[in-house]
Formats: structure tokens, C-alpha cells, sequence
């Protein structure tokens, strides 16, 4: 058993999708699928079941799974301690598991750490949101940054800052000339947006606001990539789509522009972070995260198109 085939499993088993943890693992999907096949014959067990359509824990899987948690977060304690006695001061890592959509705060969170005295240097993670929280809680992240997450076993929640949504319009419609647009004149466009099961927070957020509105919008196909996303709504026939404020900044797409809406729509993204954390050890991810909220943002209504 090789410490590699447990980050392959950890990995296949929170994304429930060999080609997606292949992605995160930055290594191709052939990989990850022999070595986890070695792992279960080492083992002697099926750690997954596998399907054409599917992917899910065996039971197996299920009670393997914290098992290798707590294995490569012993040897990442194990790693720390050997560097402790050394003659030079390591240079401060911080595990943090990033959400999608953090934009151009994440590019500010960073460089505010790296220009701390000492430097800190961040090691990123990306996993779906109850992984990342189960990470935490293992001991095999430092900290990871949520969405709309109310509470969570053995991890603490510090609100760091809103992260406001805007619409995605084609820049052809009569809507796109509108500073602000509201939702209700929204309801005749079909709109795209992610499936709940892979972000339960945004579709809730979304479809509450547009019921609020006066309306149930018509849901439309939504491809897996925000390139794809823009691309559709900006050549297909008129529908909409949301993305984060942070994330629209740093785009600046053919055909399409970004819009706030009313009633503005915006999640809380907070840091988690383990229960028995100290308020030392936090502090210098938490003055980057203040840093990064008080970053001056340009007004959402202004035009982001080409």
C-alpha cells in the first residue's frame, strides 16, 4: 500500500468522479484508475463501485475512507515535526481547500501572505464543499473556504466577507442597456444555472430570489465550464446565468455582460476552520481575508464586455 493510491482514493471518493479528482490530482485519469485498482487488490476488498454512469463507496470504501484521512493527515503532522528541529525557519504553509468563484480575492488573499514577515505560503486544495469540511476536520487542512454552509461537524465557521452574484447577459438584449436589472424581468429568459445536488447555497439562493420576484424561471442546459456557460448565453437563443462578482472581474468575454440584480443577490463565504484552532495560528490567514474584503471593487453595474 503506497501513501499515493491513499490520496487517489481520498480524492475519487470525494468527487465520486475519476476524471474530476484526476483534474484536481493534475495527473491523468489512466493513473489514478490503475493505482486504485492495485489498492483494492492489495487490499482484497472493492473500494468502489464503478458503473458506466456512476461512480460511489462500496461499503468498504465507506468504512476505508476515514481511515486513509487520518493516515495522510499523521503524515503531514509526522513531515511538520521533522522539519521543527531544523537550524533555518521553515517557511510557514498553509493547507486551505479553495471554493470555486473566489476570482481575483483569492489572487489578493495570497499575495497579502506572501508579503508577510515572515512570508506564508499557501498549498491549495480543490475539492467539492463537504470534502473540504471533512478535510478540515481530519486535520488535512488547515482551513478551507465555504459557501452558505450554517454549521458543520467539528469545524468552526468565521464569516470573512459577502460574495455578491451578478447576471449573465447577452449584450444584444434590450435588458443589457439596464444598469441594474430586475429579477422579475427576468422570468420570460430561460436560465442556466448549476444542478443543486453540485451547489445546494447558489440554486436555493437563485430560485428563492426569483420566486420572490413573481416567478419560477424556465432552467435551461448548463454546460460544465464557465467558458461554455458564457459562450452559450452569449450565441444561443436569450437566456441568463449568475456568477460571482470576484469571477466576472477577472473575465472580460465576447458578446456577454454582467449585471446586478434587484434584489441583489449575494452568499457568505466563510473560512472553517478545526474546532481546536488557536486564534495565533488563524491570525495571519485571517488579516489576508480582511485584506482581501476590504479590496476596492469596482462598481458591479459597470460594463465588463469586450
Amino acid at each position: 500500500m503506497e501513501l499515493r493510491q491513499l490520496e487517489y482514493f481520498v480524492v475519487v471518493a470525494e468527487h465520486l468522479h475519476f476524471g474530476r479528482a484526476a483534474e484536481a490530482l493534475s495527473i491523468g485519469q489512466p493513473a489514478v484508475s490503475q493505482q486504485l485498482a492495485r489498492l483494492e487488490r492489495e487490499l482484497g476488498v472493492v473500494l468502489l463501485d464503478r458503473t458506466s454512469r456512476r461512480v460511489r463507496l462500496s461499503p468498504a470504501g465507506a468504512r476505508f475512507l476515514p481511515e486513509a484521512r487520518a493516515v495522510l493527515a499523521a503524515v503531514d503532522r509526522a513531515r511538520d515535526r521533522a522539519t521543527e528541529g531544523g537550524t533555518h525557519q521553515p517557511l510557514t504553509t498553509l493547507r486551505i481547500g479553495s471554493s470555486a468563484g473566489l476570482g481575483d480575492r483569492l489572487g489578493r488573499l495570497l499575495a497579502e501572505l506572501e508579503a508577510m514577515d515572515p512570508p506564508v505560503a499557501a498549498e491549495l486544495t480543490t475539492a467539492p464543499t463537504r470534502a473540504r469540511l471533512e478535510r478540515v476536520a481530519a486535520g488535512q487542512l488547515d482551513a478551507a473556504f465555504v459557501r452558505g454552509v450554517p454549521a458543520a461537524s467539528g469545524v468552526e465557521l468565521i464569516e470573512v466577507w459577502q460574495d455578491p452574484l451578478v447576471a449573465v447577459l447577452p449584450s444584444r438584449h434590450e435588458l443589457a442597456a439596464r444598469a441594474v436589472v430586475p429579477l422579475r424581468e427576468l422570468a420570460a429568459l430561460p436560465l442556466r444555472i448549476v444542478g443543486r445536488r453540485a451547489n445546494p447555497p447558489l440554486v436555493d439562493l437563485v430560485m428563492g430570489a426569483c420566486a420572490k420576484s413573481g416567478f419560477s424561471p424556465q432552467l435551461a442546459d448548463h454546460p460544465e465550464s464557465v467558458e461554455a456557460v458564457l459562450a452559450t448565453v452569449a450565441t444561443g437563443p436569450p437566456s441568463w446565468s449568475v456568477l460571482y462578482e470576484a469571477h466576472a472581474r477577472m473575465l472580460s468575454p465576447d458578446r456577454v455582460v454582467f449585471r446586478a440584480t434587484e434584489p441583489p443577490l449575494a452568499l457568505t463565504t466563510a473560512l472553517a476552520v478545526p474546532g481546536e484552532a488557536t486564534t495565533a495560528s488563524l491570525a495571519p490567514l485571517l488579516r489576508a481575508c480582511s485584506a482581501a474584503a476590504r479590496e476596492q471593487r469596482p462598481d458591479p453595474r459597470t460594463d465588463h464586455q469586450r
